[in-house]
Order: C-alpha cells, then structure tokens, then sequence
C-alpha cells in the first residue's frame, strides 16, 4: 500500500468484499482542486452534496472540524442533535414532535439543531433540509472509539446506518477519547479517507465505520482495512453503596476482550493503526434460514 501525498495514510485497494459491484456501472468522480464532483453518468457536472450529522450534539467540536474538511469535497449540509446523544443506538422519536432550529455563528448558517436522535437528523436532513438528496451521509466526528460490538450501540453508527438505509453511501467516524482531542488533524485524516472511498463510488450503496486512536495523530498514521471484532467486553460492576445507604453498580467493562488469531478493529487500534470497516445492518442468517426451512415447523 503506497502513502498519498505525504499524508502518512496507506492508501489500500479498496476493492474485495469493501467494495462491489459491476465497475461499468459506477458514477464517475471528477476531482477538481481537491473537490469532488458527480460526473457525467449522473447527467450533470455538479459538486457532491453531503450530510452531516454526529451523537455528540450540533455545538461538539468534531463536528465542526469536520465539516471545515468536507467543505473542502462538496457542499455540506449539517443537520445534528440539540444534546448529545451518546449511546442511543439506533432509537427514533415518534411519540412527540421533532423541534429544529437553525443555528448560527455570526452572520453564517451552522446548520439545523434537532430535539431527536442522529437517526431522526438523517431522516430530516434527507427528506427536510437538505437542498438536494445527499449522495454521501457522515457522521461524527465523536469523542470516542465505535468499534467492536459498541457499534450496536453507537448513536453515531446508528446515524450512518440510517443513510444506508435510505440508499446513500454513508460513514461514521469516530476518535479515540481525550480531554484535549485533536479534532482539526482527525478531520484531516478523515477527509484524505472519504475522499478516497468517493472514488470507488459504485451503483450500490455502501456503508463504513472509519475508527482513529490517538497514536495517529501523531507522526505517520497507517490504514487498515478489517473486520469488526465480536469479542464481548468483561461483564464485571463494582458495587457501591450511595450516601443514603442505597446500593448501585457501575459497569467497568472488564476485563477487556481478548485477541485472536485475526487482525480485527479492536486489535488494529491497539497497535495505533486508523481502522476502516464495512458494515451491513441485514441480520438475516441466511445460512441458517435454509436450513430452518427444512426443519418442517409448524403450527398445530
């Protein structure tokens, strides 16, 4: 894997089970200084219209970093959480309204806060705010790492899920957690990552989660392309007891998973290496299902 333009990022060949389908029918990328653009298979030269979102609320500063970098590949509209949304996973609002206001710093539109869930910010983004259907959704950048079995329960990954629901290609980022978290130099990565899975756009819709330890913002960063681990985290709580006598567990989510024979994100962050993923949120077990249907269930 060869380094791109003096990045330090190893730009691998995204190609395999990360990206498939027919190449004659991909949509055709123009790059123009550093700028992304749908080209003529899509009948018009215009510039890659993209949503963003995260979990960490509309004011977290890994969202604005990255949306000064993906300004940079298209024209961004943000539509985010009012309050961070951590942990919520894939929930949405249908017992009360969905408030949105518009926010600004000075004389320029942020974007639209949204009394809801990253997942409801993607849905209003698509069909409410953004001028036109979005051909990429991204989401983050949050203050902490989505990998392995957290992505069930990340909010940010739950919001690059909904996009893909929807047919669009679709990322979610995430940085390893500091109090002092470089956000404009994972921004950077970031870009120089979603900039290069552009290029491999294809007919079908493709889902990613692109996760960035501390190590790599520090010298040269490297990319590796891996599988989501499954190894599930210690089930210990320490027990305590509160001022009025009441006991209460806190989950410390040790010990922490092991490793195995294959290299996975959880392992591939451990050695300080960014960690690119593809997802799919169909949880059918179609090899199961097959045999299930020669299982002659039945209802009497």
């Amino acid at each position: 894997m060869a380094t791109d333009r003096g990045l330090g990022v190893e730009r691998p060949k995204l190609q395999g089970s990360l990206i498939r389908g027919d190449p004659s029918s991909r949509t055709t990328l123009v790059a123009a200084a550093g700028t992304a653009r749908i080209g003529p298979q899509e009948g018009e030269n215009r510039r890659v219209q993209i949503l963003l979102t995260n979990d960490d609320g509309i004011y977290a500063p890994g969202l604005l970093a990255l949306e000064r970098r993906l300004r940079q590949l298209g024209d961004v509209c943000v539509v985010a959480p009012k309050t961070e949304q951590s942990g919520v996973g894939h929930s949405i609002t249908f017992l009360t309204p969905l408030i949105c206001n518009e926010v600004f710093a000075g004389d320029r539109r942020r974007g639209w806060a949204v009394e809801g869930s990253p997942a409801d910010c993607v849905k209003l983004g698509i069909f409410e705010f953004c001028p036109r259907r979005p051909d990429l959704v991204v989401s983050g950048i949050n203050g902490g790492l989505n990998a392995g079995i957290n992505v069930l329960y990340s909010g940010t990954v739950a919001a690059a899920i909904e996009g893909a629901f929807f047919g669009i290609d679709s990322i979610a980022v995430s940085l390893e957690y500091d109090d002092h978290a470089d956000y404009d130099k994972a921004a950077e990565l970031a870009a120089e990552v979603i900039q290069q899975l552009l290029e491999h756009k294809g007919g079908e819709p493709h889902l990613y989660n692109l996760n960035i330890p501390s190590r790599a913002l520090v010298g040269s960063a490297q990319l590796r392309v891996v599988p989501m681990s499954v190894q599930r985290y210690g089930e210990h709580f320490e027990k305590r007891t509160d001022p009025r006598g009441r006991e209460y567990f806190w989950a410390t989510n040790l010990p922490p998973p092991t490793a195995g024979d294959e290299q996975t994100d959880l392992t591939a962050l451990d050695q300080g290496f960014v960690t690119l993923t593809a997802l799919e949120y169909d949880m059918t077990r179609r090899d199961v299902l097959e045999q299930m249907r020669n299982w002659e269930l039945r209802l009497d």
